[in-house]
């Protein structure tokens, strides 16, 4: 139903409208020494079409309806500036960029009307934003959100443990998926796998940019964003009707096939703009020594997902938006340890998420926008073993949300913005490992600010309270300042707080994943159900120490991020930037290991550690070599570690008082120096990427190399830290490369993706493919 309703939308909405004459803007942004400012990001508003200045500085923005734009211009190491432009024909724009402040009035007020649908802003973080846009997506052959994360610097994609081979997880900063809020268009997603967010689940399709938060942001979105957010924002707005199917097909039968259409209406006053995807793949294994007659550790699976977003004007200074998305997602697989030991596999996913939103511009300096969302998800699980015909394990669960939220902006004068809100949320969740339906109910109330107090110095100053019926409330303040200490240096700094309260599946769900053949046990039942395994002569190993210090103890987490960076343009060619962060987490939650049983071989629970830090640096350089070759690097070098580990093996508290390595036969005395730091984490990841493009043929050529570190993923020697005996992931590189090329005036698009050209796998990286190639068509259809 939803697909033949998508389809009637995409392809007939167009053909009612009345055809209007088409003009242009095109232009060249500049520095104060007329030298041209490449990869300036220039978005159109109020469509927020995005795009990047080329190596002359040039941008355009073509078939555009008359009326009235506005245009925003953004440059690290540059004074952003909006523009408004009243379209009668084609126009010529050329800007320049100031290092120093020129701030009027007309700017400020343009540049209110940046945000759709909501009024904050990423931007007004005090941590480090990083945004991707839809080009870059585009030029790096990405189908789903795990593989465009994966190439960010500082950013890695792990499977957590506790989530299952099905959840594809990220980690930023040592802060894994648990700790980073994914939103799409500003309201949070639901259906987390043990606080798992599997971002295989969302398609980049129809997404306009990717905004990456690294650090606390519990200010601007709530308890989730302890460790940083994710915000995918949607293509909203149309300039002229249009539309485009793409077709990728390859390597382990996958198949991505996308379709996207656009339109405005109404003379202008609506837009609307849809989308449909379909994606499928055989899985694959990665783990062939122990699994054999055709089994996977990452599923063969189906999913479908649309969705739509449309605004209307209903008057001069009123908008009303809509957004709905629905998404599906089936896999079956089947893991065969032995002739006699064979486990099949299924689960089914759904989400549905619904958005409404009203923008009130009241006058120049004050701005209302009202917003409700609805959001739901829904997961069944099904595992049976085949020759014995015993159901192994069998789980539903459900949550959704209702939420309501309040925004204001208002401009007390050209230096200084306040941002604020209130608001509320229901959530519900229903699960039989959860003993029926649970309810979380939810207030928050926020204030940003942003004050200019002399022409190079910028501040953020915000806070926020949010309280729940369960666990009381909290403060989340943040204090971000920037200065600019010449033309070509910036420096910047932020600090936030952060907490995050531990969710119901926390502290009471008891859930088997057979697939793994391991049990994941809520804090506050894990004493229950090991004493319960024990007299049922389940259990062949309790680590009691460990049971005691977790039954019933979990706590909120909370935490404090510290960022200092430099950005550096000494010309247009080069821009160089450098970040050092230290993050401290108070009652961090981490699995462990609290058992094993006679036939599932591992137990775990949740923890807290007591003390724990996340420190190190990030180092990005841009650099454009010639007029067709750009190249990039990014490095990030972390420490993540648990304090009270160091604590535990300098007292001699049993077991980190032992180390035991098999390989060597060695075993002595622990040391503070043989803690090597918390699972998943790399001491050393760097990017490396190479953009050329022959003119002549019309042709990118995007190299990039993805270069990851060792790190632990598991202890083995028993002693509840990590050390050098322990399992690793080894040191690794991956090589991906996409080649695009352009027909009929940028019509046709062909593209050949080559993801993982070394081919390497490892056991305990559950979520990575071998070698991946695939090739495909885009064709975009434009109304003359």
């Amino acid at each position: 139903m939803y697909g033949r309703f998508l389809f009637l939308i995409i392809f007939f909405l167009p053909a009612l409208l009345q055809a209007q004459e088409r003009s242009k803007i095109s232009g060249y942004v500049v520095d104060a020494r007329k030298q041209a400012v490449n990869e300036a990001v220039i978005t159109l508003l109020p469509d927020n079409q995005v795009y990047k200045t080329d190596r002359t500085g040039r941008f355009s923005f073509e078939n555009l309806y008359v009326g009235v734009y506005q245009i925003a211009i953004q440059r690290a190491g540059f004074q952003q500036q909006t523009i408004t432009v009243d379209l009668q024909s084609d126009t010529v724009v050329n800007i320049l960029l100031e290092a120093q402040s020129q701030e009027i009035e007309a700017v400020q007020i343009n540049g209110q009307v940046t945000a759709v649908d909501n009024l904050i802003k990423a931007e007004n973080a005090a941590m480090p934003v990083k945004v991707i846009t839809r080009r870059e997506i585009e030029l790096m052959g990405s189908r789903r959100l795990d593989e465009v994360m994966k190439e960010q610097t500082g950013v890695a994609v792990v499977n957590d443990v506790s989530g299952g081979s099905r959840a594809i997880g990220v980690q930023m900063q040592g802060f894994s998926s648990n700790y980073v809020m994914v939103l799409v268009d500003g309201q949070p997603m639901l259906g987390r796998n043990n606080g798992n967010f599997d971002l295989s689940r969302i398609s980049v399709t129809n997404i306009e940019r990717i905004e990456i938060i690294k650090g606390a942001s519990s200010c601007l979105y709530g308890s989730d964003a302890l460790g940083g957010a994710i915000n995918i924002v949607t293509r909203h707005g149309a300039i002229s009707p249009q539309a485009q199917a793409t077709l990728l097909y390859g390597s382990l039968n996958i198949v991505d096939a996308t379709i996207e259409a656009e339109t405005p209406f109404a003379n202008q006053r609506g837009t609307f703009v849809a989308s449909g995807n379909y994606y499928r793949t055989d899985g694959f294994n990665t783990d062939g020594q122990y699994l054999t007659g055709g089994s996977t550790t990452v599923p063969p699976y189906q999913n479908y997902s649309f969705q739509g977003r449309g605004r209307y004007r209903l008057s001069k200074n009123g908008t009303i938006g809509l957004t709905a998305r629905f998404a599906a997602r089936q896999s079956q697989m089947t893991n065969a340890w032995s002739d006699a030991l064979t486990l099949d596999d299924q689960q089914q996913d759904q989400d549905i998420n619904l958005g409404f939103s009203y923008d009130q511009q009241f006058s120049a300096r004050f701005r209302s926008m009202s917003r409700y969302y609805f959001s739901r998800n829904h997961t069944e699980m099904r595992a049976q073993w085949l020759q014995e015909g015993i159901l192994a394990s069998a789980e539903a669960f459900g949550q959704q949300v209702h939420r309501i939220e309040q925004q204001f902006a208002y401009s007390a004068a050209t230096s200084l913005k306040f941002t604020g809100g209130l608001g509320g949320s229901i959530e519900q969740m229903d699960n039989q490992d959860l003993d029926g339906e649970r309810a979380l109910y939810t207030a928050f109330g926020y204030l940003q600010t942003e004050w200019r107090p002399v022409e190079r110095l910028l501040s953020t100053l915000g806070l926020r309270y949010d309280y729940t019926n369960v666990y009381d409330g909290r403060l989340s303040p943040s204090l971000g300042l920037q200065y600019q200490i010449t033309p070509q240096l910036l420096v910047k700094g932020g600090v936030g707080a952060g907490f995050k309260a531990p969710d119901y599946k926390m502290r009471y769900q008891v859930f088997y994943n057979p697939a793994a053949n391991y049990l994941v046990i809520g804090a506050d039942r894990v004493a229950e159900v090991i004493q319960t395994m024990d007299a049922n002569g389940e259990l062949s190993y309790r680590n009691t120490y460990m049971v005691n210090l977790v039954d019933g103890n979990l706590k909120a987490e909370t935490s404090l991020s510290n960022n200092l960076g430099f950005v550096w343009n000494p010309n247009t060619r080069w821009q160089a930037e450098v970040s050092l962060f230290y993050h401290r987490i108070n009652n961090q939650i981490n699995t462990v290991s609290v058992g094993n049983g006679t036939t599932i071989s591992q137990l775990y629970s949740y923890r807290n550690l007591p003390k724990a830090v996340n420190k190190g640096f990030e180092l990005s350089l841009n650099y454009q070599a010639t007029k067709d070759l750009a190249l990039s690097a990014g490095y990030q070098y972390l420490v993540a570690k648990d304090l009270a580990v160091g604590d535990s093996i300098r007292a001699g508290n049993y077991p980190y008082n032992y180390y035991s390595n098999p390989t060597t036969g060695e075993h002595r005395q622990s040391q503070p120096g043989d803690y090597w730091g918390i699972e998943d984490r790399s001491r050393h990841m760097l990017n490396l990427k190479a953009l050329y493009t022959f003119v002549p043929w019309q042709m990118n050529i995007n190299l990039r190399a993805n270069i990851r570190g060792k790190y632990p993923f598991q202890d083995t020697n028993g002693n509840q830290f990590i050390d050098d005996a322990d399992a690793f992931v080894p040191l690794h590189t991956l090589i991906n490369l996409t080649v695009e090329k352009q027909l009929f005036n940028n019509k046709l698009t062909c593209r050949l993706i080559a993801d993982n050209l070394l081919d390497f796998t490892n056991r305990n990286m559950l979520g990575q493919p071998g070698r991946i190639m695939m090739a495909g068509l885009s064709y975009r259809w434009l109304k003359n």
